[in-house]
């Protein structure tokens, strides 16, 4: 196996164990441990970040059980003001981040989800443990809140690189939000361009948003296959999602960077 990082991914199951929450807004397929491994592997890929789904509510059993048995795994959680006592300690875990949503037409937050106002409340206690804020926005959302994420006292990560509007194009205002915020070094994003192409007649047409975020700034962006793909039928292969980065990146160099060196800095 190679050197590198899948930076998005999510688990579920198996259910006999790790039950899901009774109040949640889907119910996925089982997306085991060993199975995410077993991608990693054909990936050809060393190390992976575990998203905590929604579907979980408060309980990171799943997340907490699969960073203890892996070290080459790390862990995103979901954090509301409350949830727990102390922060003091996860990033021992493995936990590197707490993740957000705020996304333009979802009205109320989503059951078992954490919103901007919470990132606002938990963020001097997100940088006391050491650990950074990951957001799931999108760039009709994010000219709104873009000023407060500049004055955040924690990295900010960006989910699903911001849910460009592929229709809109790279002139976009809340796309051009969002190569600032990259360019002043105030957001890194995460490169998962399908679910911004579902229904797209040519997915080629993400290709000038992923150019336009490495032209923007390489140094903080990292790559995620955002397996299983949820609620995306049919699925995508990872593996060739990963050609697509690698085609659209076109450097060796700036390959090795987003995929190696970038995220063993944001999350090793």
């Amino acid at each position: 196996m190679t050197e590198g990082w899948d930076c998005h991914a999510h688990l579920f199951g198996p259910y006999d164990r790790f039950p899901l929450a009774a109040d949640r807004s889907y119910t996925p397929p089982e997306a085991s441990l060993s199975q995410y491994l077993d991608l990693l592997s054909r990936l050809g890929l060393s190390n992976g970040v575990l998203v905590h789904p929604s579907a979980y509510g408060d309980d990171h059993s799943l997340l907490l059980h699969a960073l203890s048995t892996h070290e080459k795994l790390r862990g995103v959680m979901v954090l509301r003001p409350g949830a727990l006592p102390t922060l003091n300690g996860l990033h021992d875990h493995g936990v590197r981040a707490a993740r957000f949503s705020h996304r333009s037409g979802a009205g109320s937050n989503f059951a078992g989800s954490a919103s901007f106002d919470d990132l606002l409340a938990l963020a001097p206690r997100l940088a006391d443990a050491g650990l950074h804020a990951e957001l799931w926005t999108d760039c009709k959302a994010l000219p709104d809140i873009a000023p407060r994420l500049r004055e955040l006292p924690v990295r900010v990560v960006i989910d699903h690189m911001g849910g460009f509007d592929a229709a809109a194009g790279i002139d976009d205002p809340g796309f051009r939000c969002l190569l600032s915020l990259l360019e002043d070094g105030c957001a890194w994003v995460k490169l998962c361009a399908y679910r911004n192409l579902l229904g797209v007649p040519d997915f080629e047409c993400g290709r000038p948003f992923h150019e336009a975020m490495v032209g923007a700034n390489p140094n903080s962006l990292v790559w995620g296959s955002d397996w299983p793909h949820l609620r995306v039928n049919p699925a995508p292969d990872a593996a060739q999602l990963l050609e697509v980065f690698k085609r659209w990146t076109a450097d060796d160099a700036l390959v090795a960077q987003i995929l190696v060196a970038n995220p063993a800095a944001l999350y090793g």
